[in-house]
């Protein structure tokens, strides 16, 4: 089948999604990469020590926490006032946070702008999700715009990779911050850059024409969380929620702890050289990521069974997150490279893969209500509490360095979640039709 070639204002909304999308995980994955020099900084605490672990767990899971409840707010704006508006101010929310969180001077200012900066991420996806799905109503052209716009989310992971190995390598040609030329203060600011164009071309991006029409005929009903539990949606509600969550855990819980890693594989470098591998084993990950998007835009498309689609993905995971934790990060960088490149690979894929699902299942007065609750009661809050718990069980995990220890903890909850993710996934519900629900 030919898809119909995009229009100027089509092309334009793909470029604002596919920022909005590219910039919601570069200001995710910064954390990472600048969580220990930062609190090597502000905290003041020995890498692996108790004191440094509860800081890298609140880091973590406290601004999901904070995404989760505004991110289910936000869906409910989305339904109450439309997809536009939210999603621009989304973007501006989380880039605005992202630099200010540079000039934190101490963990609970950087806590606290973490927290504000995924509250616009977790707000601007369901928003973006839900706009991108109503402006393209033929279902072959919706579930490629879907699939490719959010590929795009791996470019961002692969521009904070490079821009943080550029803040590390010619930070110190960079103006003062707080009398120095951390790079990770110079990566946080960099999330500024995305409401640049966003300033400029706000004005000409059109409102959902299926939401606009709905609201002006009055036929928008009210939108509420307690719809979501009907019987007609229960099933769908719970168990996306449920398996979303699985898909963040893996991430949160394992994937984003590998930068802490590293360092104890490279042998004797200096700082910057340290960092500077950190960053090219980041990257790894980051082109395995783009590649799973890439792989879940061109399935999606020939795929007829949502199902199958998704448990192929989990199905590999549950052999590679156990060989990655349990004997690559423990053992050989280079081993680790590609072993992450995999885990990143089926993943990612599956971020992708919601945001194409969800859609489908939901009506448009509860589509981002529906779509808010899944990925941020779900994924947010309850998926990242997976950061949590591996730092929590590292503390607690065999091992004769911190490092080791980190890896056995990460690699005991990537596993496990991905294994309650597949048991789950027997009962997602299976879209029987290509239009979206009215």
């Amino acid at each position: 089948m030919t898809l119909p070639k995009l229009t100027r204002t089509q092309w334009l909304i793909c470029f604002v999604a596919a920022l909005g999308f590219a910039f919601d995980i570069y200001e995710l994955l910064m954390l990472p990469l600048i969580v220990r020099p930062a609190l090597l900084e502000l905290a003041n605490a020995a890498p692996g020590s108790a004191e440094f672990n509860r800081w890298v767990g609140l880091l973590f899971y406290m601004p999901a926490v904070f995404g989760g409840v505004f991110g289910l707010l936000g869906g409910w704006l989305t339904d109450r006032f439309g997809r536009r508006a939210v999603l621009v101010w989304s973007i501006f929310l989380y880039a605005f946070s992202a630099a200010a969180a540079g000039f934190a001077t101490s963990p609970e200012w950087l806590l606290f702008f973490r927290c504000t900066t995924f509250v616009g991420v977790s707000v601007e996806f369901v928003a973006a999700v839900a706009w991108l799905a109503e402006l393209f109503p033929e279902a072959k052209m919706r579930e490629a715009v879907l699939g490719w716009t959010q590929a795009f989310s791996s470019i961002g992971g692969l521009m904070v990779t490079g821009a943080y190995y550029l803040a590390v390598t010619y930070g110190q040609s960079f103006p003062e911050i707080a009398g120095g030329h951390e790079a990770w203060r110079y990566t946080l600011i960099s999330g500024l850059i995305p409401a640049i164009p966003l300033l400029i071309i706000r004005p000409f991006l059109p409102e959902s024409p299926m939401w606009a029409q709905k609201k002006a005929a009055g036929a928008l009903q009210r939108p509420s969380v307690k719809e979501l539990f009907q019987p007609a949606l229960l099933r769908t509600t719970v168990v996306t929620t449920i398996i979303f969550a699985c898909s963040y855990g893996a991430a949160f819980g394992a994937i984003q702890h590998v930068p802490r890693m590293v360092p104890a594989l490279v042998g004797d470098l200096d700082r910057t050289a340290q960092e500077q591998t950190v960053s090219v084993v980041q990257g790894f990950q980051e082109v395995g990521g783009v590649l799973g998007r890439v792989a879940l835009a061109l399935l999606v498309v020939a795929f007829l069974r949502r199902r199958k689609l998704l448990q192929t993905f989990q199905l590999a995971g549950l052999l590679i997150f156990p060989l990655v934790f349990f004997y690559a990060a423990t053992a050989d960088l280079g081993l680790l490279r590609w072993g992450i490149f995999l885990a990143g690979f089926v993943t990612v894929a599956q971020f992708s893969f919601w945001g194409n699902y969800l859609p489908r299942v939901y009506p448009t007065r509860l589509r981002g209500t529906g779509e808010g609750f899944a990925a941020n009661i779900g994924g947010r809050m309850l998926g990242t509490f997976a950061a949590l718990l591996t730092t929590t069980l590292a503390n607690y995990a065999p091992g004769a360095t911190p490092a080791v220890k980190l890896a056995f903890a990460a690699g005991i909850v990537g596993t496990g979640v991905y294994a309650l993710g597949f048991i789950a996934s027997f009962w997602l519900p299976e879209p029987g039709e290509n239009e979206l629900p009215e």
